[in-house]
């Protein structure tokens, strides 16, 4: 089904600005392709296609071209994803509850993502890449700028950055090889993995008791 397009082909200034709903068009439609079609065969013709625009329109949006493009779209399956998850955050009454909640919410999430399991197992590569060295920092980036904001209350921005870098990774990690002591799913198991572990770890490098 193609969109809308996102900018005229016949807009005549090709140095104006693109607008935020023209990038997320473009995403939308690439999103789709490659849910579609594959990351590995994906063409920017596709993504023309699926958007109903020029190659023109296409580089004027992302300049960049391919690797700008699908980096917009990785950031915004990630933004998506936590997103997704705010309900489950918000209410809590201390970071104890917060830590619990996060990654309870986190990882039913990503158990529960049929997008992600099928990349694994069609291209474990990509979305191994995606999930650790090629894109992890840009998940704890997302997740810091998305996270911080609910932890005002319990503790300094400078602080939660720490322990969201650690929430994210420890989250990560059980995903991709589950523990066979912690359930990251139920919350009784991550409480007494975020009392027995994390809060000592960090009061133990400041933190107030």
């Amino acid at each position: 089904m193609l969109l809308v397009p996102v900018i005229s082909d016949a807009a005549g200034d090709s140095t104006e600005v693109p607008s935020h709903e023209a990038k997320q068009a473009v995403i939308r439609a690439a999103r789709g392709c490659l849910h579609t079609i594959g990351r590995d065969k994906v063409t920017m013709d596709d993504v023309c296609t699926s958007a109903g625009i020029s190659r023109a329109t296409l580089y004027r949006v992302f300049p960049g071209g391919r690797d700008v493009l699908f980096d917009a779209v990785r950031r915004d399956s990630i933004e998506e994803f936590f997103a997704d998850i705010r309900a489950g955050l918000e209410g809590a009454d201390s970071l104890e509850d917060f830590l619990v909640r996060v990654i309870v919410a986190a990882s039913c999430a990503l158990r529960e993502d049929t997008e992600l399991a099928a990349l694994l197992a069609t291209q474990p590569g990509v979305a191994l890449g995606d999930l650790t060295l090629d894109g992890l920092d840009r998940i704890i980036s997302v997740a810091t700028g998305f996270i911080t904001p609910f932890t005002d209350r319990f503790i300094p921005a400078s602080e939660a950055a720490e322990i969201i870098d650690v929430v994210v990774r420890l989250t990560i990690s059980h995903y991709l090889s589950p523990s066979q002591i912690f359930d990251l799913t139920d919350r009784a198991s991550v409480a007494r993995l975020v009392q027995t572990f994390l809060l000592p770890a960090f009061r133990t490098a400041g933190q107030p008791a």
